[in-house]
């Protein structure tokens, strides 16, 4: 026996190729030709497992048959159970291939090849395609219960955004904090779904590729009365993938959906934090203004302040000078200082408000 071993992105296959040593097809499994032991000691879980059968010819009916004259129903029960037929002839008629997709008693899934006039080239091409067909078909259809799981979720969540929207034409300014929270929340729940099924999803789109691919390499011409590989594939994988392309398109959408909302509201928030910040900065000029006012009239007043200090101190200096014998008038004199000092005053503030005042041109730190 031969045993090839491939090791692919996420699955591994082995390949046994063994004589079929009691002359009945399907009889013993070639995968009984390798140690139990080695077998039960391989990790992961089994995705597919074929037995595909080489035969020169058939017996149906107690006597020869010829590719000519195939009684498929009596290949049916005595091969698949009475299970309906999928079939046709490849390579140029070349050769004939039959199954019925379905996993036997043992768990195998069947293909039996009526090998007409194929080469061992040609042989060995068709059954990597018949296996790899039944391998990328099963590996194509586990993306399906992702989408069965996803499309709940994505009737809410579109419920969900159209509620969340309507909300947002009529909300308002205290409002808008609630409705961000809740768009957020379903941007992230969104995004984590997008991202835990875009792999798989993806993959489905490539293996249902393969599938196609390889069945078009088996050049397949129909056989009356039975469906071809293709046509089998296209009523019951081309469903699956249709769903499966469905969720994921309407996931981009509703994810490119609930991202406009959020950039919608979040703009809707950042000019009511601008109008909030106009309005406070209006206040704080109003502020501003008010206490300017207040100061220049407590400079006003600070002013007559000074000026009487200074008089009082002047006072006092000229009744100085009278008691060492000046010909001076207090009350005269304090009198004349009154004005003199006042304007003195101003002056000085108003020189020290030049000088704290910002010039032209510059800002003030």
């Amino acid at each position: 026996m031969h045993l090839r071993w491939e090791s692919h992105t996420e699955f591994s296959r082995y390949t046994i190729v063994a004589p079929d040593e009691d002359g009945k097809p399907f009889g013993t499994p070639a995968l009984a030709a390798l140690p139990k032991d080695w077998l039960a000691s391989l990790s992961g879980r089994i995705i597919v497992a074929a037995n595909a059968a080489f035969v020169r010819s058939f017996d149906t009916s107690d006597s020869a048959a010829g590719s000519a004259d195939i009684d498929y129903e009596a290949v049916s029960h005595r091969f698949f159970d009475g299970n309906s037929l999928v079939g046709a002839t490849i390579a140029d008629q070349a050769g004939t291939a039959l199954t019925d997709f379905r996993i036997d008693a043992e768990g195998f899934s069947r293909f039996l090849v009526l090998d007409q006039s194929l080469t061992p080239r040609q042989a060995g091409r068709t059954l990597q395609r018949l296996l790899e067909i039944e391998t990328y078909r099963m590996l194509a259809l586990l993306a399906l219960p992702a989408a069965r799981e996803l499309l709940p979720f994505l009737a809410l969540s579109e419920q969900e955004l159209a509620r969340t929207t309507m909300a947002l034409a009529r909300a308002r300014e205290e409002d808008e904090e609630i409705l961000f929270a809740q768009v957020t929340r379903l941007e992230a729940e969104t995004e984590s779904r997008s991202a835990g099924s875009h792999y798989r999803f993806s993959a489905a789109a490539a293996y249902y590729e393969l599938v196609q691919q390889r069945i078009r390499e088996l050049r397949e011409r129909r056989i009356a009365g039975l469906q071809t590989f293709n046509e089998f594939t296209e009523r019951r994988l081309a469903p699956a993938m249709n769903t499966c392309r469905a969720a994921a398109s309407r996931l981009q959408s509703l994810s490119e959906r609930v991202s406009r909302a959020n950039q919608l509201l979040a703009t809707r928030i950042d000019l009511s934090h601008e109008r909030q910040n106009r309005a406070l900065l209006e206040t704080m000029n109003r502020r501003a203004e008010a206490q300017l006012r207040l100061q220049l009239t407590v400079e006003g007043l600070s002013v007559a302040a000074v000026t009487y200090y200074i008089v009082g101190l002047v006072g006092y200096a000229v009744k100085g000078l009278k008691s060492l014998g000046w010909l001076l008038n207090p009350d005269v004199m304090v009198g004349i200082s009154i004005p003199i000092v006042a304007l003195i005053v101003a002056l000085g503030i108003r020189r020290i408000h030049q000088g704290v005042a910002p010039k032209p041109g510059r800002s003030a730190d």
